[in-house]
């Protein structure tokens, strides 16, 4: 797929981050649009930004309200879809929504985990199951589905339990993997694609709260937890209040976004460089393109204190 003009793109979790900039790179590439969130507000933005240059004529937006994690937020897009964007087939489907949370079988609750889970990798599974059809009637189509580094490095820093997201992002990884040989046997038209980012430029910090609590706030839990996470990065919480350690946490949302070696159109830019390349494994980053080097070459050191630390100095890292 050399070119994107005309063909019709799915895109999960579209209204923020990269799932934002896919779309806007997208339409401006010529291609119709149909993007899903749980944020209408979200999604309503993008499409404005979006629509800030002239759409081509006959160009499509639309925009969907679903959970990726509920299979019948799922069909509801599609019929939707269907209807709005006047198709039977899409040619792009990008499967980016996701989450954090649920880091800890211990400290955090099952719905919790479960929640993270569900989205960051039953929105995958469910998105491909739901589409597939769609995809199959095109004379041409791709799957990108979003993994993470975290899917060949359970790990964001030796301070913080990340099980549940480490866990979907795997899933997320071996799946794709295992669908170039279904899609090379049964619809050799339709490729797919791993999408490892490192650390982008999102709101998923702070996205991700708001999913799992209603708010910005961290619950008890939370609170417990990041009082752990600085006492594991050598800082002393003993005099810190509940509310200095919330506002920790929010600085560290907004450092995440601002601060981040790449941004979310610049990932974008690369993800749809992957597609065109037909490469079904696209590592986002110089710090993803290191870590995979380092797992790679020393994998039984990957989880030790100095194999992070190297990966700090190296990279800049404030993820953990």
């Amino acid at each position: 797929m050399k070119d994107f003009a005309g063909k019709i793109a799915v895109i999960t979790g579209g209204g923020t981050g990269m799932g934002r900039e896919l779309a806007r790179q997208l339409v401006a590439g010529g291609c119709n649009v149909a993007m899903c969130d749980v944020s209408a507000e979200a999604m309503a933005e993008t499409k404005r930004l979006c629509e800030v240059e002239k759409l081509p004529q006959g160009l499509r937006i639309t925009t969907h309200v679903a959970d990726v994690s509920i299979e019948d937020h799922y069909k509801r897009f599609r019929d939707e879809l269907i209807e709005q964007q006047a198709t039977d087939k899409i040619h792009l489907l990008f499967n980016n929504a996701g989450i954090g949370g649920g880091g800890s079988l211990f400290s955090n609750t099952r719905e919790q985990w479960e929640r993270t889970f569900n989205i960051c990798w039953g929105g995958v599974y469910l998105g491909v199951r739901t589409f597939l059809p769609l995809l199959v009637k095109a004379d041409e189509a791709h799957i990108v589905n979003t993994s993470s580094v975290n899917g060949f490095w359970a790990s964001v820093g030796m301070g913080v339990s990340h099980t549940a997201y480490s866990a979907a992002k795997f899933a997320v990884k071996g799946f794709t993997e295992a669908m170039i040989n279904d899609l090379r046997l049964n619809a050799p038209h339709v490729k797919c694609s791993v999408v490892m980012p490192g650390h982008i430029g999102t709101s998923i910090v702070s996205n991700s709260r708001k999913v799992q609590n209603g708010s910005d706030q961290l619950n008890a839990d939370e609170l417990k937890q990041a009082r752990q996470r600085l006492r594991g990065q050598g800082i002393d919480v003993a005099k810190m209040s509940d509310a200095d350690i919330q506002q920790l946490a929010l600085d560290r949302a907004r450092i995440f976004h601002d601060e981040a070696p790449t941004s979310a159109a610049a990932a974008a830019r690369i993800i749809l460089d992957g597609v065109k390349a037909e490469r079904w494994r696209i590592l986002v980053g110089d710090d993803a393109h290191l870590l995979d080097e380092r797992v790679r070459k020393t994998p039984e050191q990957a989880y030790t204190p100095e194999f992070y630390q190297g990966i700090v100095a190296a990279t800049g890292w404030k993820v953990g």
